[in-house]
Parts: C-alpha cells; structure tokens; sequence
C-alpha cells in the first residue's frame, strides 16, 4: 500500500480565530491599469511580471507565493511583483492572521505578466456570524467504511462510511487509506453556494504489491530511523551500512548523517530530450564529466539534525524529521562551518552539476523527468500534493542512487553563482565565477510540476530566506 505520512500542526479551528481573518472583498483584473508595462519588474529568470495591487487600509507586513522582493507601498496600495503562472498568495498583516487567496475563487485560474490586478481586502465585520459566512461543510462517503479519512492532514472521525467537516471555502486536501487498499488524495475545493459531497472507493492492492510495497515502507522506516538513530559514537568516525553504498556520520545527541556515494562519470547536464518545454537557462544541454567520487545526503538536512548543530530551528512547518527550511545561503553556510567543527569532518554543499548528477542517478540513471521516476507524485511533494507544507523526508520514492527529495520537499542550495550555461564540454564546472545569486535546484512543496524537473534552475540572492528553501550536504571522497 502506499503509505501517507503526515505531521499534524495544532491549529485551533473555531470561530474566534477566523473572525480575526481579513476578508477579500474582490480579485479581478485592472484591464485599464498598466502599471506593470509602466513600471514593470522582472522575474529571477529574466521574464516580466504580473503585477497584484493589494488594497487595504492597515498594516501590510509581507506577501508570500511567487512574489518577487520588495514589495511597494503606495499609501492604502501594496503592490506585489508576481511571476506569471501565479495562482495564489499569501498575505500577511500587523493585527490579523495570514490570508491565503486562491485566485481561481475569483474567477482569475492564474496571474499573467505584464496585466495588473487589484486585490481588496476589508477588516472582518459582524464577529462569529461573518466567520460562519466563510465556512462550508465537505462530506466524504468512503468504502472500506474502516478507511481513515485525512482533510488537510487533520483526522476527519467518521461514522458507517460517511465523515464530515467544516471548513473555510477554498481548496482544501484529502486523503482516505485503508491497510490492504490503495490510498486515494486529493484536492477538493469549498463554494460557499453549497456543501462539497466525495464518494471515494479505495481499490484493493493485489498480493504481490501489497508484499512488495511492505517491504519497501520498512525499508524506509528503518531508514527514516536511522536519520536520527542514537548512537554512542561522538568521534566523529564514518560508519558503513552492510550492504550498501550509503555511510553514516555521527553528529551528537544520537543524531547521524547518511551520505550515499556517487560514482564519478559522464553525463548531459540542462535540456535533455525528456525535459519538457524547458526555459532558455536550462539550456543548452551539454557534456559534464565529473572525475571525483563523492557523497551527497540521503535526505535533505533535517530540523533535528539543524538543531543540535545550530541550537535553533528557522522552519516554519515544525518537526524533527520535516526539511529544515528559512534558511538562506548564507545561514547554511554557517551551519556546514558548526558541523566541521564539531564531526572533524568537511562537509559542504554540493556544486550544481554534482546535484544535478546525483539527482538523475549518476552512473544508474534511467532517463527520468525527475529524480527517481516521470511519474511526479512516486517521488515529489509539490504543489498539487503536499497540502501547502514540507514533509517528512524519506516518505516519497528513492531515486536510481537511493536517494529521497531531490524533487520536491524543499529547494536544495548548491554552491555555484548563477550563471548562463555554455555549450562547451566542461570537467568540474563550479558555475560563475561571480554574481549576485545563488543557484538552488529541485522544486518545493510549493511549486508546481515544471519547476521540479530535473534541469530547472533557480537562484536568489544569498541572504534571501523562504518557507521554501532548505538544502542537502555534500562530502569529497579522499
């Protein structure tokens, strides 16, 4: 069965709290207003915005989603610099708690660059009654009536097959599992004209899958353990897993890093065929020989692992065994900076071509859009599954190598400035030799499918911190 893992935030969901959410009073398109022609800003890849007006008479402090930095006040007008393809963003104010605004509810499937919109956002009137107003009910009929029923990563009690929730009109996520059957999720969306019904009828697993996906689910539970397994080894030493190419580094507190090693070879690094509709700084694709071996992170680093080097923890989306993220470049930096000194070792993050490499599986590579399968859901939390947050790393596919996350999850900094690719054989590339930018690789849990394949690139300026970027070590072979 496929297993879901999920990480509960407690959250309290009553009406005291949705009265001190900000209400949208419209979205739409400015059709006379060219303010982004006028004054136009340009996304990270050289492409124009969309530009979002938000309109309210208060305090806005940040805007979150595709929003390109700093923001523009213009008296009672925030303006917000979007990348085109946006369908959503975040808004966050001094006296009220954050808004996610799905612009699909407003008639707009996604922002287009070089259009203007006007977001008008209102102080919440009438208290309880006006919450109530923003609520919906979302009924799920499912078969086995002993299934598990998951809105938003939050349990749903149901009763006879049938269980039942309410919940702010927008988009919400569902999962419904049952040992023995496939697991169905999804993404359903709240009208405030009527309450949602879903009629799920989970199909069970066949004998043979059901062994086999057993034994794969123990096998990365015990790999998930052993990201964290104590251990009464603080010298630092290398530990090798039998068996495998993998090898454990104790940190301290029972916290270890697994490394998988990566053989050195040759490999066609941007653009390849399987790439689909690829941008102009993927390209063009051309030769890479790497001659060194070396080993790169089973997981992304963890908050436990940053943590006990860091004695702090960034990450918005809390838990041990979630990606770190908040970080910048620079904080991980740092970071690496504490974890030589205290393991003796020398870690540190990978170049983009090493990345890239190791993600499409080295010398095992099998031709995959994204790391580990063409299938993004095997392998990836992106935009249409995570629910709007990180998960825990190691719950999706390995790659080739036996590597998790190296799409999805969270974006990966490498260590190259970015830098336009040429058509040139290169031996070792490390990327520009200077810049304003840093490259990170492999998509998030916010982004959507075409930002997660396996040449896209992306980059932002060393200090810029998100809910989105976290990072994976690197470790030279000697």
């Amino acid at each position: 069965m496929k297993r879901v893992l999920f990480f509960v935030f407690g959250i309290l969901l009553c009406l005291g709290i949705y009265s001190q959410e900000l209400q949208v009073k419209s979205f739409s398109l400015s059709a006379t207003d060219i303010s982004a022609q006028t004054q136009p800003r340009k996304d990270l890849n050289d492409a124009p915005c969309a530009l979002v007006k938000v309109q309210f008479v208060g305090d806005i402090l940040d805007m979150e989603g595709n929003v390109i930095k700093p923001l523009v006040k213009k008296g009672n007008e925030t303006w917000a610099y979007m990348t085109h393809g946006s369908q959503q963003m975040k808004v966050l104010s001094k006296d009220y708690l954050p808004i996610m605004v799905d612009f699909s509810n407003y008639g707009i499937s996604q922002v287009e660059k070089n259009k203007t919109y006007v977001l008008v956002l209102t102080k919440p009137v009438g208290g309880a009654e006006s919450a109530l107003q923003q609520n919906q009910s979302l009924i799920i009929r499912y078969t086995p009536s002993t299934a598990i029923v998951l809105v938003d990563n939050k349990m749903v009690r149901g009763n006879n097959g049938v269980a039942k929730t309410t919940l702010p009109v927008g988009q919400h996520s569902f999962v419904v599992a049952c040992d023995g059957y496939e697991s169905e999720e999804g993404m359903v969306k709240l009208k405030a004209s009527a309450p949602s019904n879903l009629q799920i009828t989970l199909t069970r697993e066949s004998v043979g899958a059901g062994i086999a996906n057993q034994q794969q689910s123990e096998n990365q539970q015990s790999s998930n353990t052993y990201v964290a397994s104590s251990s009464n080894n603080s010298s630092g030493s290398l530990s090798v897993v039998s068996g495998s190419n993998t090898i454990s580094i104790p940190v301290k507190n029972g916290i270890s890093i697994d490394m998988v090693k990566v053989e050195a070879g040759t490999f066609t690094m941007g653009a390849t065929p399987e790439m689909k509709d690829p941008w102009d700084d993927e390209k063009p694709a051309h030769q890479v020989t790497l001659t060194n071996d070396y080993y790169i992170g089973k997981y992304e680093v963890t908050q436990a692992l940053w943590k006990v080097v860091m004695d702090n923890n960034p990450s918005n989306f809390k838990g041990d065994n979630l990606p770190v993220e908040q970080v910048s470049w620079d904080n991980c930096k740092e970071f690496i900076s504490k974890l030589n000194r205290i393991t003796g070792k020398t870690f540190r993050l990978p170049t983009e071509a090493e990345w890239e490499y190791a993600a499409r599986g080295g010398k095992k590579s099998q031709g995959y859009q994204y790391s580990g399968s063409s299938n993004l859901s095997d392998v990836a939390w992106y935009k249409d599954n995570s629910g709007r947050k990180t998960h825990d790393v190691g719950s999706k596919q390995a790659n080739e190598l036996g590597i998790y996350d190296m799409t999805g999850n969270v974006w990966e900094c490498c260590q190259d400035w970015y830098g336009k690719y040429s058509s040139s054989s290169q031996t070792n590339p490390t990327g520009a030799d200077s810049g304003s930018k840093r490259v990170y690789r492999g998509g998030s849990w916010y982004d959507y499918a075409w930002s997660c394949r396996l040449s896209f690139r992306d980059c932002t300026p060393p200090d810029c911190r998100g809910y989105n970027l976290g990072l994976r070590l690197a470790l030279s072979v000697h």
